[in-house]
């Protein structure tokens, strides 16, 4: 039997409350970028392993650090004077039952290969140096992941996570996701992916405030940036049209000097990452395992990005959390809000953990026993069914950031 919790939760729901705060750090900052590197190279690890044993070993890739060097953006061009280090550290295996693992080869490659894909102006052999210092994990943990059954719980910690989106949160993931889709770059190529979405509900008033690094190859001069910006504007307020019929006012770029003469007073990289211009980057610091910030819900602290997918509950109970969420308010008729939070104990089976915590607002006229055993089962299956998280974490197919 496992210890599932369902209570009503004493909380306002989310649409009601009076201030809402929502933030997406897009998919070029520099703390996306790092849970992206760290990510991917966790995927190309379990791929090496996976290939050659059948299994994953024990490995964690996520303390990506990314180093903000200087660049010298100018109205149709520029250059980096500096390359970006990125540093990979954390654990993994290198040799086990004697087979070697080419570990930092394969580490260094994934990196390469995200940023390639992600960061379409920045040249990655020549703008950034790639530094593996994974080190090799112990034997005792490699063990772990041969037992027979559910995997031990890597540590004591908990997973958070919440559904159904509010239209705050649903609009400022939609936006960022919009400009830095492949579709929108081809159409708008000075748009760069450093792109951060905030946030703000102010009763029926939603305010956006975007921060966009231009590409500034792509503008040549001070009238064809500031047209850029307003077409920007333009585009988010007809999106905001499909997910809220509240007033929403976009801003963009909003600490641009439009007195000055130059590039200087304008928001322009060379690559469209603001990493060519100082800013570091860090992975976990940025969006939660939902792809948001939101001060406003629970939320962990824990980075998921990087983290094995095999028994470290940091990540698996962080994604877990949000997979229950959603299913429960979209299939048990009578629950408009559902909280989750999932806690583990060391050494314990991930799949019977400390405590499943859910904490649901209901709809008026429905009462908890109505709603409760339903909710149960759900939690219930997905943690005997756990290892779909591993397996589409493994796959590529969830996103952690």
């Amino acid at each position: 039997m496992r210890n599932i919790i369902v209570k009503e939760l004493n909380q306002t729901y989310i649409e009601d409350i009076d201030i809402e705060i929502v933030e997406r750090k897009g998919i070029g900052h520099p703390d996306s970028i790092s849970d992206g590197i760290g990510e991917t190279v966790s995927e190309a690890l379990c791929k090496m392993y996976m290939d050659e044993l059948g299994g994953v070993l024990h490995h964690n890739t996520h303390e990506v650090q990314i180093t903000g060097v200087e660049s010298n953006p100018v109205f149709g061009g520029g250059k980096i004077l500096k390359r970006i280090d990125i540093l990979l550290t954390g654990r993994g295996v290198s040799e086990y039952d004697g087979i070697k693992f080419p570990l930092d080869r394969v580490a260094i490659e994934a990196a390469k290969n995200f940023l390639d894909d992600t960061i379409i102006n920045l040249d990655v052999e020549l703008d950034t140096v790639v530094e593996c210092k994974i080190g090799h994990g112990s034997g005792d943990l490699v063990d772990v992941f041969k037992r027979e059954g559910a995997p031990s719980s890597n540590d004591t910690s908990f997973g958070v996570g919440y559904a159904p989106f509010s239209e705050t949160e649903t609009l400022v993931k939609a936006t960022e996701e919009l400009l830095n889709s492949k579709p929108f770059k081809a159409k708008h190529p000075a748009v760069g992916e450093d792109i951060k979405v905030m946030g703000l509900r102010e009763g029926e008033k939603i305010t956006l405030t975007i921060g966009c690094a231009m590409v500034s190859k792509f503008v040549a001069n001070r009238e064809e940036y500031i047209a850029v910006r307003e077409e920007l504007k333009d585009i988010v307020s007809d999106l905001a049209t499909k997910y809220t019929n509240r007033e929403v006012e976009v801003f963009v770029n909003t600490a641009d000097n439009d007195d000055a003469t130059d590039e200087s007073g304008y928001y322009l990289t060379v690559t469209g990452t603001s990493a060519e211009m100082g800013d570091d980057g860090s992975v976990g610091r940025g969006n939660r395992a939902n792809g948001l910030i939101t001060p406003c819900r629970p939320m962990s602290m824990e980075a998921s990005s990087g983290k094995n997918p095999i028994n470290h509950v940091g990540k698996i109970y962080n994604i877990l959390s949000n997979e229950i969420a959603k299913d429960v308010v979209e299939n048990v008729e009578g629950i408009k809000q559902m909280n989750v939070m999932i806690l583990s104990q060391i050494g314990k089976p991930i799949d019977q953990p400390k405590a499943a915590s859910t904490q649901v607002i209901l709809e008026d006229g429905v009462k908890l026993e109505d709603v409760d055993k339903k909710v149960e089962q759900i939690v219930d299956r997905w943690l005997e069914d756990i290892s779909i998280i591993t397996e589409n974490v493994v796959q590529g197919k969830t996103r952690t950031f």
